[in-house]
């Protein structure tokens, strides 16, 4: 039913929040209301073509609407969303959470004073792929990420780990599931006066070690993890949506491979041995979901259930920290190396 429609805006509709402005237009049970820009030209054009109506200022909305998306600049996510929030208005923030831990603590804490909710654009959660493996049991030993992307002129008000590390910060957090013990980081510019290139290794109290590469000076994109677990070896491509998921089959025991028990004489007859049977091997594929829908989708039925959102805004701000951990050892990198 009509009445029964969460009626939404989007605060910036710039590369990212144009995207949150069609999505919303298309899902059944959303009304956009009308989208928010500081150019007009730009903001005008979008709704037009989404026909719905353009407001120069955010403040404009909030007796319109039950629900927003926030996607200005990181710069500008603590003056918009607090405005939202101290009105009791649920926010879906992109990330991160702030531009610092002061003001994402102070987000955090005016979600919680208000009962409302905040939800953080940690989008890579709702990517059907790792969704999907996430179905697998697993105590992470190590995790490998590589996110590598071109220069995009887009983001200059934060260096290439609040830009692009804090999605794989996010991940490793959430497959983790231990309190980070050290961290230790390295990173330079080359284009832009913020860190363009970053490694970080972060360990974690349980053992587990993550090694973090980000960087957005790459000619060719690259958005992918590695998992070792016990027993389990998971490779997951979040550009083609695709996971491939190496397990120990019952049939690998000590004595399945005991060269006497095989009657293998010498490494030249192990070629005719196929390793194979030794394995289960899993390939999951996605049928080109959007993970932003996902995403979008879920703060809609939160707002309607009034209910924790996945990525809650506690999450983004447990993410931020890290991160911060992760520019300061850099710093001090840098420091040591004198530059």
């Amino acid at each position: 039913m009509e009445s029964r429609k969460v009626k939404v805006a989007v605060i910036g509709v710039g590369h990212l929040g144009k995207e949150h402005a069609r999505i919303y237009s298309q899902l059944p049970d959303v009304e956009l209301v009308g989208v928010v820009d500081t150019d007009r030209e730009r903001g005008e054009q979008v709704a037009q073509r989404l026909k719905v109506q353009f407001f120069p200022e955010a403040e404009e909305v909030a007796d319109k609407v039950s629900a927003v998306s926030v996607a200005v600049p990181t710069s500008a996510h603590y003056p918009v969303a607090s405005y939202f929030l101290k009105k009791a208005i649920p926010v879906m923030l992109e990330k991160p959470v702030g531009l610092n831990l002061k003001e994402a603590e102070e987000l955090v804490e005016l979600s919680a004073r208000n009962k409302v909710i905040l939800q953080i654009g940690h989008v890579e959660r709702f990517n059907p792929a790792l969704q999907a493996i996430e179905r697998y049991p697993m105590i992470p030993r190590f995790i490998e990420c590589h996110r590598l992307s071109a220069f995009n002129f887009r983001t200059k008000d934060i260096g290439v780990v609040l830009d692009l590390m804090i999605h794989d910060i996010d991940i490793i957090l959430h497959l983790a599931r231990s309190e980070v013990k050290k961290v230790e980081a390295v990173g330079t510019r080359i284009i832009s006066n913020k860190e363009d290139i970053a490694n970080a290794r972060i360990i974690f109290e349980n053992g587990c070690v993550a090694n973090l590469t980000a960087s957005r000076v790459s000619f060719r994109p690259m958005r992918k993890i590695r998992i070792f677990s016990e027993n389990t070896y998971i490779s997951l491509d979040y550009e083609k949506q695709e996971a491939i998921i190496y397990k120990k089959s019952p049939r690998l025991t000590l004595e399945s491979i005991n060269p006497e028990k095989l009657g293998i004489k010498s490494l030249t007859d192990l070629k005719s041995f196929d390793f194979g049977d030794l394995l289960e091997i899993k390939h999951i594929t996605m049928n080109n979901e959007e993970p932003l829908k996902k995403e979008l989708e879920s703060f809609i039925e939160c707002v309607r259930e009034n209910r924790r959102p996945a990525v809650s805004g506690e999450e983004g701000l447990r993410a931020l920290r890290v991160a911060t951990d992760v520019l300061n050892d850099m710093e001090q990198s840098l420091k040591l190396m004198g530059v």
